[in-house]
């Protein structure tokens, strides 16, 4: 049994401040993720986002039961059409740009990359949202969204529709940005009424040759990228909703965006979400992680390393979502060393499961409530973790009951993690595991003989296949695949 669980408060960046949470409708709880575009593979920057939007819902589902709340419908759409290559209205779409520059159907191009952003959320043990809807399949909707609001809050250059931000209260108070600072990341464009100002519906021009285009009231072409958000956002869970995240850049531009075209809509000062969060960035000592400049990480390239997914999990909890998180290979192997002994912990305890002790391990999931119910506080839930998992005062079956709560929050798998999958074979290695397992053998049978010098020989042998022996290891790892 649980006992009383914390208030659950979160920052809301359009106050700057923590907030108590309360659903709107406890009945049914509702969440809006910005998803990925479906242009190229996301970088591991990109995934924060969904490991942070991940434990939001892990926590929120967790503490439904006992606070009296319904379900969650969590929604994260997927943006394959609209987004151009500058987050304003510089430059071409960026799936029209990725298909010139291949030659391949850009609906294809979507499919691949959708396909394998599903993947890395599988790898990473994200849960599946509610609904993935694609932009494309609601261009009907917003058509009919922006026919709505164009006669009042909207004006046309020969390039597209465009929304006059005069028109809403209080513009960009969620960025919080203001005059030049704002402006630097907004290109011109010629007749537009205010540099922020921003295309809902985009004109293809004389001589353009587009894979994805539609008849509008404003001619033929493609939707804005903002436009997308306030549309899916208001179909699929209504307005006013509970939570919008993403990452800290949508913060600028692309949320106070959709905040003016929700209040547009509505013809009020509501910003569609009550509360908005946002993660912040991943960055490397050359700075911030980014695709355009060429600088960027995937998950498969980690797992290509030998590299299991969910060590990049835990590195993200180690840190606040709300702090930027500096990824190396030496903090990456960290955390890798890290779950390990967690996996370690978790084997040790089901060996033993009947072991006695105290049955009472309330402090424990106690900790993990207040420190989750704390903006989600991850780092301190994995002290609490690791505390209880140590506590050799509580028997082993208590422990591995109340792992239960710990992987439903963390979403490490812990309770079904083996050593075995946390050896993951890099994509050039020579040796398969159970060469490696037989020239282990034959060492040990060399060392068992004090023929050392055949000892050595293997493990050089193995050392020029990319497998480190690990003698001495605490861990009690026999050996690992070389980075």
């Amino acid at each position: 049994m649980r006992g009383r669980m914390a208030p659950l408060t979160l920052y809301n960046s359009l106050t700057r401040d923590t907030e108590e949470f309360h659903p709107l409708d406890p009945a049914n709880v509702r969440m809006y993720s910005c998803g990925p575009t479906a242009y190229h593979y996301a970088h591991i920057g990109n995934l924060r986002a969904y490991v942070f939007t991940d434990t939001l819902s892990r926590v929120l589902r967790w503490k439904a039961k006992d606070l009296g709340w319904g379900p969650l419908t969590h929604i994260i759409n997927i943006t394959d059409v609209g987004h151009l290559t500058s987050d304003a209205d510089a430059g071409e779409d960026k799936l029209e740009a990725a298909a010139r520059a291949s030659g391949e159907d850009i609906w294809a191009i979507a499919r691949h990359y959708t396909a394998a952003f599903k993947q890395n959320l599988r790898d990473l043990n994200v849960d599946d949202p509610t609904a993935f809807p694609l932009a494309t399949d609601h261009i009907a909707e917003m058509i009919a969204y922006a026919d709505g609001i164009a006669d009042r809050h909207c004006y046309q250059l020969s390039d597209g529709l465009y929304f006059d931000v005069s028109t809403v209260p209080d513009y960009g108070r969620l960025a919080r940005a203001e005059g030049d600072e704002r402006e630097g990341r907004i290109a011109p464009v010629a007749g537009k009424r205010h540099p922020q100002d921003f295309a809902i519906w985009r004109t293809s021009q004389p001589g353009e040759q587009r894979q994805m285009e539609w008849d509008s009231p404003w001619g033929r072409g493609a939707p804005g990228w903002h436009l997308e958000c306030s549309v899916m956002s208001a179909k699929y869970l209504g307005t006013p909703f509970d939570i919008h995240t993403g990452g800290i850049d949508h913060r600028e531009i692309h949320h106070p965006n959709e905040i003016a075209q929700n209040q547009a809509h509505c013809g009020c000062t509501d910003p569609g979400a009550r509360l908005w969060m946002h993660n912040n960035f991943v960055v490397q000592r050359t700075g911030k992680m980014s695709k355009s400049s060429g600088d960027f990480t995937t998950l498969q390239s980690l797992v290509d390393r030998g590299v299991h997914p969910l060590a990049y999990r835990l590195m993200c909890l180690q840190a606040h979502y709300r702090s930027e998180l500096e990824f190396s290979g030496e903090g990456l192997l960290a955390a890798l060393t890290r779950l390990k002994r967690l996996v370690i912990a978790v084997v040790g305890l089901r060996a033993r499961p009947e072991g006695k002790g105290m049955t009472d391990i309330s402090i424990y999931r106690e900790q993990l409530d207040e420190a989750v119910s704390d903006d989600l506080a991850t780092p301190r839930a994995l002290t609490a973790l690791e505390a209880m998992l140590a506590d050799k005062r509580v028997s082993p079956a208590t422990r591995l009951a109340a792992l239960e709560d710990f992987d439903a929050v963390l979403g490490l798998r812990l309770k079904s993690l083996t050593r075995a999958e946390l050896r993951v074979r890099p994509s050039d290695a020579v040796l398969d595991e159970a060469a490696i397992a037989a020239r282990l053998a034959d060492r040990r049978a060399a060392r068992a003989e004090r023929d050392f010098a055949r000892s050595d020989a293997i493990r050089d042998e193995l050392a020029a296949a990319g497998v480190e022996v690990m003698d001495g290891d605490p861990l009690g790892w026999d050996w690992k695949l070389s980075l």
